[in-house]
């Protein structure tokens, strides 16, 4: 992986826990932490070459599911 597609992944994931804390009213850090503890971070990385190709909006509903799974439980 190039130096270009590692930036790319980067500002993905950056906007991913942005736009779900806007979404969930949470500052980016307790975002950051609940993706973290739920392993929605790994879940973006891991599934980038798909999530990216969609909407932001569907990655977050994706994270939500995601989380909720693993226990998290913003709804």
């Amino acid at each position: 992986m190039d130096k270009h597609e590692i930036k790319n992944r980067i500002e993905y994931v950056v906007v991913c826990v942005s736009e779900f804390a806007r979404r969930f009213k949470l500052t980016n850090q307790q975002a950051y932490a609940y993706l973290r503890r739920f392993t929605g971070i790994d879940f973006l990385i891991k599934y980038y070459e798909v999530e990216h190709t969609q909407s932001i909006e569907s990655a977050v509903e994706d994270l939500q599911v995601y989380c909720y799974n693993r226990g998290g439980r913003i709804s």
